[in-house]
Order: C-alpha cells, then sequence, then structure tokens
C-alpha cells in the first residue's frame, strides 16, 4: 500500500458525487471540473477536515475555511476525495511522519516519493486521482512530481491565492516563496488545474489579475541549458534526460544553446538557504523540537546547522542579493524566455539518506539547487517526465519569465508528447523485506 492518502474522505467524497450527478441529470451548467475526483494536501485548510500538517500534536486540528485554491477546486465542481501525506511540516525532501507513517513511490519501495507534496504525488502516479493540490516553498510541488514520473507546476508567486485562514501568516520568507500549484498526470491538466485554481480570492491581496495566456513570443523561442548547475557535475541519468528534452524541443522548432555566462542557480540556492533555513531558526526551531516526529527533528536540526545564524544585518543583505538576482535573470530571460534544467542533479532519494548524517543533509539541499534557486527567483516551473531508467522516473525542469506559465507548460507539452509516461500506473516492487508489494488503487 502506498499510504499517500493519508485523510480518506468517503462520506463527504460520495455525497459530493451524489450532487454532481443530480446537477448532470438536471441539465445544468457544468464547471470546469465538474466530478473530477481531487487530491489536496494535509498541510492546507479545507473546511470541516484536519489540516494537521503531519505533526501529531495537530491531529485534532480542523479548519473551518478552505484555502482559496482548495475552494476554487471546489466551486469549479471537483470532488475532494482525501488528504494526502507530507512530511511534519512539510520541510523535507522525504515524506514521513509519526501520525501516519511513510509514502512510498510507486515506482520503487526503496525511493522517497519526494517531499513535501509526496502524497499527493504518489496518488495521482498510482492513478487515484488526475489531479492534486501541492504546494511549493522550494521544490514541494517540482520534486515530488519529478520522483514519481509524473507533471508538476510552480505557479509564479501571485498567480494562486494562497492563504490558510486558520494559521497565523508565515515569516517573510515563506510569504514570498511560497505557493499553491496543481500536480497531475498530463500537461493538460495541470492547464486546467491552473486555470481553476488562479482565480482571485480577496482574501490573498498578494494576487495578481494577469491574463493566463501572455503576448506571443519571438520566434524561434530561445531556451537556455543549464546543465550542470553547481560546477560539480550530474548524474548520468540526469544529463541524458536533458538531452532528451533538448532534442524534443529542437525537433519542435525552440532554439537550444548552453550560454557561457548565466546567473548561479547555486547562488541563489545558497541564498534560499540564509533566508528560510535563518527565519526557520527564529520561527520554528523550538516547535520542532517540541511537536515532530525524531526524523523530523534531526532533519531540522541539519538543516538549521547548514547556515551560519543569521542576524538581522544577514538577513537584509540576502535579501538585498535576492532583488540582484531577480533583476538578473528577469534580463537573462528576455534573451532566453526558457530555461530547461535539472529538477535535481541526482536520481530520487533513498529513504532517510537526508538525515544520514549533516554531510548527507547538506548534499541533499545542494542538488535541489534549481529548485531552490529559482523559487527564490519568483519564477515558474514545470517538472516533466523524459522517461524510464532502471524503473526509476526521469525528468527535467523547465523555467520561464514571471507570469508565463504558459510558455513552460507549452514546452513540457512538447518533451512529454516526446516521451510519453506510462500513466495511471499498475506498478510492482519488491519492499526491504522482499516481499512484492503492488500500488494500491485506492486511497491509502
Amino acid at each position: 500500500m502506498l499510504n499517500a492518502v493519508a485523510v480518506v474522505l468517503h462520506d463527504e467524497a460520495l455525497a459530493a458525487a451524489d450532487e454532481a450527478d443530480s446537477i448532470v441529470s438536471k441539465g445544468e451548467a457544468l464547471e470546469l471540473l465538474h466530478g473530477v475526483p481531487v487530491t489536496t494536501k494535509l498541510n492546507a485548510d479545507q473546511a470541516g477536515t484536519t489540516n494537521n500538517a503531519g505533526v501529531v500534536s495537530f491531529k485534532n486540528r480542523v479548519a473551518e475555511a478552505d484555502n482559496p485554491a482548495i475552494g476554487n477546486l471546489r466551486a469549479a465542481g471537483a470532488i475532494l476525495i482525501g488528504r494526502t501525506n507530507t512530511p511534519p511540516f512539510c520541510m523535507r525532501w522525504e515524506t514521513e511522519n509519526d501520525l501516519y507513517g511513510r509514502t512510498l513511490n510507486p515506482w520503487s519501495a526503496d525511493h522517497v516519493p519526494g517531499g513535501s507534496t509526496g502524497g499527493g504525488a504518489a496518488a495521482v502516479a498510482a492513478g487515484m486521482s488526475p489531479l492534486a493540490q501541492g504546494s511549493d516553498c522550494g521544490g514541494s510541488i517540482r520534486y515530488p512530481s519529478f520522483c514519481n514520473g509524473i507533471t508538476g507546476l510552480r505557479p509564479t508567486p501571485g498567480r494562486v491565492p494562497n492563504v490558510d485562514p486558520s494559521l497565523p501568516a508565515p515569516p517573510i520568507g515563506v510569504q514570498l516563496t511560497s505557493v499553491a500549484g496543481p500536480i497531475a498526470r498530463r500537461v493538460r491538466d495541470l492547464r486546467l488545474g491552473l486555470e481553476v485554481m488562479a482565480r482571485r480570492d480577496p482574501r490573498d491581496p498578494r494576487w495578481v489579475p494577469v491574463p493566463l495566456q501572455g503576448q506571443a513570443p519571438q520566434m524561434p523561442i530561445k531556451v537556455a541549458l543549464c546543465r550542470d548547475p553547481n560546477g560539480d557535475g550530474v548524474d548520468s541519468t540526469v544529463s541524458a534526460a536533458l538531452d532528451r528534452a533538448a532534442e524534443a524541443l529542437t525537433d519542435s522548432g525552440y532554439e537550444i544553446s548552453e550560454p557561457s555566462s548565466i546567473p548561479s542557480l547555486r547562488e541563489a540556492g545558497d541564498v534560499w538557504d540564509v533566508i528560510l533555513q535563518g527565519e526557520g531558526r527564529s520561527f520554528l526551531e523550538d516547535t520542532v523540537a517540541k511537536l515532530a516526529d525524531p526524523a523530523m527533528r534531526t532533519a531540522t536540526r541539519y538543516m538549521i546547522n547548514r547556515v551560519a545564524h543569521a542576524d538581522l544585518d544577514d538577513l537584509v543583505a540576502a535579501y538585498i542579493r535576492r532583488a540582484e538576482l531577480r533583476a538578473q535573470w528577469s534580463v537573462h530571460m528576455e534573451e532566453y524566455p526558457l530555461l530547461l534544467s535539472p529538477v535535481s542533479t541526482v536520481p530520487q532519494f533513498k529513504h532517510g539518506e537526508d538525515i544520514q548524517s549533516q554531510a548527507a543533509n547538506d548534499r541533499s539541499y545542494l542538488v535541489q539547487s534549481p529548485l531552490t534557486g529559482l523559487a527564490l527567483i519568483g519564477v515558474p516551473g514545470v517538472a516533466v517526465p523524459t522517461g524510464l531508467v532502471a524503473d526509476l522516473p526521469t525528468g527535467v525542469l523547465l523555467s520561464g519569465p514571471q507570469f508565463r506559465e504558459d510558455l513552460c507548460l507549452d514546452a513540457a507539452a512538447v518533451v512529454e508528447a516526446a516521451y510519453p509516461m506510462e500513466t495511471p500506473l499498475d506498478p510492482s516492487f519488491v519492499d526491504s523485506a522482499g516481499s512484492s508489494v503492488g500500488a494500491s488503487t485506492s486511497a491509502g
């Protein structure tokens, strides 16, 4: 069993399905996602159900109102079938907690489904639902999508309204980087999910009324290939995935090049670390130490230790450098509207890899610099698969200018068409004890 859906909304989903059938029988107008089963992430507010974020102490915390993205899905006719698993406080590349246990990757029991929207991505990959609501502060949509061989969109901050009415406002770094977005088996479903989730909600004044379809770009569209974002090499499977994506895009008329000068993703990832982990030290360290499970406490200790203690001057300097990097990337994307990069410079982690040691945790963040760095810059990106290697999904990340999700989705659709994945999955794998485990096709 994958353990992807932590809370199954059986009665609520059946009641919503009955109502959907009634609307059809009456011949009434149908909303865009009428009757479509959708999962939602355990950390986001959903009226009448828990938003415990995988924390045992929060297991009885129930929201009274929907997060805007979830409310928009509901208003568009989606049937919310369950709440998907996360690591505690949504702060690991792994999805496991003492409240619900570990979520498995449907391709391999030994490898992570990613975090923090690991439950949502695993559920979509296994065919439990065609669409999941996720969130991404430093990679939590894009990395699980990569791990599970599906597609995931991190929108531009301000594109999708994102606020949890039951919770206090988060630190500034989280406010600037955290977004809600869709995860789906197909790019076309990402488009539908974005169209629905991006509808205005007055509770989030950061929402920006920018059209989903931007101005037609100059042709051919130039794509900058960033093969080695950290300058220390990438796994051969990652390099091969980039080559496959570049070939597909070239065949479709895109112009691919590897510029000799490109703004540093590694530095952007380092600045993300200073801001997010620096604020985490101030706002979350004590809470995690008191309430998180042992694995999350270990991970948090390593994460915070990785960054020197940041005082006010350090944080101000980091925010200034963020502004400079954003300007550099804006200029770069004026010439190269798309960036083709790894999602991660290595294949999927194995379970527990991030908490083996301080060095292992340090490495787990360094190899994800395309995720954290581009989150800091505030641009949209789509993770899209490129096939299988040794029975594990491979994939790439396509990022573009602010509010040009359409360019990213168009390019991702080209890659998807060239390398279609076998989804919904019917995989089997062998767990660490040697017994055969099949991916469940029912929630949970």
